[in-house]
């Protein structure tokens, strides 16, 4: 049986907005830790599971699935490269669920042959997170891909904000993924407040 996900899903870089934000109605949050030592990823991990824990939201760690697996976390989310290199079978052993990025259809059928609980597609907009190798992907392809994944969720990641909430979803993403849009807003917690409204709204028009 398929885990139900908030549409709402926060991704960021530290424990410290994990333990910012999510006392603030995140529900679901992906921990994406970059050029930390392995004591540093762990603590981080910690600090990200009991806040987690303790406001019963889903975190979902960010590449480093042997220490996902060592800290007894509930969800991976794998790119491309770190998908190829890793240890699936491992993986699913221990019951970890999975979601992993693609950009490509050849990233696609790549992540569906690994069974994935979600798909991610990005960028949907263009992103000023980080200098991507991929034009933005736009709407119609967010359409393309739902057709060809069925129920498995779609989430859309990169360039969207809560503005752009209605345009995601009426594509066919079931899931919406911020990065900057709230970790570089000028009030972060009063951001994440308008992000989580704003999906409950458009879900909720969805399913009236």
């Amino acid at each position: 049986m398929r885990t139900a996900l908030d549409p709402f899903y926060l991704v960021v870089d530290d424990a410290d907005w994990v333990e910012r934000l999510v006392p603030h109605g995140v529900k679901l949050v992906q921990l994406r830790c970059k050029e930390m030592s392995e004591s540093q990823l762990r603590d981080n991990i910690r600090r990200a599971k009991a806040c987690c824990i303790a406001h019963d939201c889903t975190l979902v760690v960010n590449d480093y699935w042997r220490l996902a697996i060592e800290e007894e976390c509930a969800w991976l989310h794998l790119g491309q490269e770190d998908l190829a290199a890793a240890n699936l079978p491992e993986i699913r052993a221990v019951g970890l669920k999975l979601g992993i990025s693609t950009h490509d259809k050849a990233e696609l059928a790549a992540a569906l042959v690994a069974e994935p609980d979600y798909v991610a597609l990005g960028p949907v907009w263009e992103t000023k997170l980080k200098k991507m190798p991929w034009r933005p992907q736009g709407l119609e392809r967010l359409g393309q891909w739902k057709e060809r994944i069925g129920d498995l969720p779609l989430v859309g990641i990169g360039g969207v904000t809560a503005e752009r909430l209605p345009q995601l979803f009426t594509a066919g993403a079931d899931i919406a993924a911020v990065v900057t849009d709230i970790t570089r807003h000028e009030n972060p917690e009063g951001r994440t407040a308008a992000w989580i409204a704003q999906t409950k709204e458009q879900r909720l028009s969805f399913r009236g």
